[in-house]
């Protein structure tokens, strides 16, 4: 069967239901272990703390609590390369390479603990962004992972969409999400503008260094046993 029946409606849900439980449970643990490694970080520092510096771009970006649930959408963005796998194979060797840009940032921030400098604004105005802040605080900011996983997962799907020979629009609409996600990280004041340069220049380079459009661009195999 070949990518181009894959692109057909019934073939995308084929795509979407194999696997579902190994791909839902499997994204489920990686972010979990993922978030306890980063939050202990955040909260135990190795060294002091370093305050990452704005640019004349960080005043032009206002606070904009609107951009909050485009912020969040991250945690389905980067769910969407493993709905579009079919194998187990090609599964868990996506998760291996999506580790680069996450053990990449971890490292860093445990060398080199940094965060943002508090803003001057009431969360308490801002219920939602309020609690954002108390779960997630400004640190762990240089690089942003947040930009870096949304790359990562922009350019594979970029590449899949291709080889599923989806029309322009899906392909346009991958790439303004990826775009909206990290600017809402400077909208919402979880990130300045150098995390988030740092976390795309991460994204890009992890993509490049584990091979990321070979995989994408995989064909789907005959047999996963």
């Amino acid at each position: 069967m070949g990518m181009t029946n894959h692109s057909s409606k019934a073939g995308i849900l084929e795509t979407v239901f194999t696997r579902f439980w190994f791909k839902m449970f499997g994204t489920m643990g990686f972010t979990l272990v993922f978030f306890i490694a980063y939050v202990y970080l955040l909260h135990h520092p190795a060294a002091p703390v370093i305050i990452v510096p704005t640019t004349r771009l960080d005043g032009l970006v206002t606070f904009q609590p609107w951009a909050l649930p485009i912020y969040l959408s991250l945690w389905a963005y980067v769910s969407l390369p493993p709905v579009l796998m079919h194998s187990h194979r090609e599964i868990v060797a996506y998760g291996f390479k999506v580790a680069l840009p996450c053990l990449t940032g971890l490292a860093i921030f445990y060398f080199w603990p940094n965060a943002i400098a508090p803003a001057a604004i009431d969360w308490q105005q801002y219920p939602g962004v309020a609690f954002l802040k108390n779960v997630d605080t400004a640190g762990n900011a240089f690089p942003s992972l947040h930009v870096a996983t949304a790359v990562f997962s922009c350019l594979w799907l970029h590449w899949r969409l291709q080889g599923l020979q989806w029309g322009r629009t899906v392909q346009w609409v991958n790439i303004i999400w990826c775009l909206a996600i990290a600017y809402s990280t400077m909208a919402v004041k979880q990130h300045v503008a150098l995390d988030v340069l740092a976390g795309t220049l991460l994204g890009v380079l992890s993509a490049l260094l584990c091979g990321l459009k070979n995989h994408a661009q995989m064909p789907k195999p005959q047999a996963d046993r």
